[in-house]
């Protein structure tokens, strides 16, 4: 079996799905592994680096779609894409259903087996596979390292001949992978943290951490697979008018909180970012879902009366190299889950397989996938 991996063409998409080490991985399994040329030039890993590993490199995208039986891709293909791809091939990348509705369609016509990795069962099986994570580990870790770059403060307390410096307070908002990494990095740079989750269960995960956990009368949360359910407005309103004060004490906020395939949340106001003091720095990673700040403007960094705003997309591109690495650990996992005896082998009784699987046979077959798309829809 071919599978190959072209060059990413999404805007400021850096990261590429398949690194030297994974592709030896692939050809052990008896699979022959292909790359775009250039598809690794901004993880810092070249052709000839990819040829080392055994990979033979295409000269362009045509000829690598037209020869793979599978294709790797971090985002989801374009429609010129999508044709360009082999009837009856396999696809896994990042899908998002919810909002690309054309592309899950034009994929099913092509008659394309389609894997979205946003879809993952959270089961222990599929941990290894689990790219949603290892991008939001690395998103949580560089929202950090940026809040600290904007903010006009030492993160931790320093103590000097001319006096000592408090440390910077941080708040996180929402403690799931994101938000413990976030959490983790900041108390590294010597800040006091708070954290915030509708979900109780995560409080000795933060406070193992050493942040504190922010609990407020409210209803809990908690989702399937673990995540965060989708809040009604009247549990936002409230929870809002709760969490303004501590929005408002805190040097930095950075907010997480998202549930897969819906918008983002509201969590801060533009009143909470008024009453915030001039220097201060909001990082909303959220932002490529709408954003949990009223102000964010995704894809940019702004001023609100001196409250820097920072709206940064995809964050897990701006770190290459090792989140490609994380990224095609995840992807080759769940091919060779797929493979057997060098050959794709579909068991849709198996419930990685089946769970997040879309397209097989020119249907669309995922349940979790024809919901989003019908809220989407609406």
């Amino acid at each position: 079996m071919k599978v190959g991996t072209p060059k990413e063409t999404a805007p400021d998409e850096l990261r590429v799905a398949l690194v030297p080490d994974t592709a030896t991985r692939l050809a052990a399994a008896g699979l022959e592994v292909s790359v775009e040329s250039g598809a690794g030039a901004n993880a810092y890993i070249d052709d000839e680096s990819y040829r080392k590993a055994g990979v033979k490199v295409a000269e362009d995208a045509a000829a690598l779609f037209g020869d793979a039986d599978a294709v790797l891709k971090v985002q989801a293909p374009s429609l010129p894409e999508v044709e360009l791809l082999k009837r009856d091939s396999i696809l896994v990348s990042f899908l998002q259903p919810a909002t690309q509705g054309d592309i899950v369609k034009a994929l099913s016509a092509r008659h394309v087996t389609a894997f979205s990795l946003e879809l993952l069962p959270r089961i222990s099986r599929a941990q290894s596979m689990d790219a949603l994570s290892s991008q939001a580990s690395a998103a949580g870790y560089k929202s950090v390292l940026i809040a600290a770059a904007r903010l006009g403060k030492f993160f931790p307390m320093m103590m000097t001949a001319a006096g000592t410096v408090a440390p910077a307070r941080v708040l996180v908002m929402g403690a799931g992978v994101a938000g413990l990494q976030a959490i983790a990095t900041a108390r590294r740079l010597g800040a006091v943290v708070s954290a915030y989750d509708v979900r109780p269960a995560v409080k000795e995960e933060v406070q193992s951490l050493g942040a504190t956990f922010i609990e407020l009368p409210l209803e809990a949360q908690e989702g399937q697979g673990g995540y965060a359910r989708e809040q009604s407005e009247e549990f936002l309103t409230k929870q809002r008018e709760l969490i303004g004060e501590h929005v408002g004490k805190s040097d930095v906020v950075i907010t997480t909180a998202a549930v897969p395939g819906r918008r983002a949340p509201l969590l801060v106001t533009a009143a909470m970012v008024n009453g915030m003091r001039p220097g201060s720095v909001i990082v909303d990673l959220a932002a490529d879902t709408g954003g949990n700040v009223e102000v964010t403007k995704p894809g940019e960094e702004i001023d609100v009366d001196g409250v820097v705003v920072v709206g940064t997309r995809n964050l897990p591109a701006t770190m290459p190299l090792h989140a490609s690495q994380l990224f095609a650990r995840n992807v080759a996992n769940l091919l060779l889950h797929l493979v057997k005896d060098g050959a794709i082998k579909l068991d849709f009784e198996d419930e990685i397989t089946k769970g997040c699987c879309v397209t097989h046979a020119g249907e669309l077959v995922s349940e979790r996938a024809k919901q989003l798309l019908g809220a989407a829809a609406k």
